[in-house]
């Protein structure tokens, strides 16, 4: 697997039935995390929202989502999108996590996760938000 750039979308609270819309519209599969099944919930009341949800064709669009938790800013249509970037070596992803950090913030620093061998998101010097990691095995 090469690496793949995947638009990101951002909810609040509606990114299941997005992901199912976006299915109807291009065919393919659609894959569901929720924030109880990640154990990462922060409030009970959004255990049961997408922590990373993604539908896939086999040669066509992908597209990515989540529900932003009400801990976070989100404001629709201000950070409505992430750009993913995805691969499957560490020595990829970390090459290009270095080339955006160049005059970025960083929103999460390059490191393990529990859903992948590698995580970060920052936001680059042009206001773009790019989320990277390495594909992993998700272990519930």
């Amino acid at each position: 697997m090469s690496v793949k750039a995947v638009t990101h979308l951002n909810f609040r609270g509606d990114a299941r039935a997005a992901l199912t819309f976006y299915a109807s519209a291009f065919g393919g599969d659609v894959a569901v995390v929720t924030y109880k099944d990640a154990g990462s919930v922060q409030d009970p009341a959004e255990a049961d929202q997408v922590m990373w949800g993604q539908v896939s064709t086999a040669d066509g669009p992908r597209v990515m989502a989540y529900d932003v938790p009400s801990g976070l800013p989100w404001n629709q249509g201000e950070n409505a999108f992430f750009v993913s970037l995805r691969g499957d070596r560490v020595e990829e992803i970390g090459a290009y996590w270095e080339k955006l950090a160049e005059g970025a913030t960083v929103l999460r620093p390059l490191a393990p996760a529990e859903w992948a061998p590698l995580y970060g998101m920052l936001r680059d010097r042009f206001g773009v938000t790019w989320v990277l990691d390495v594909v992993g095995e998700y272990q519930a």
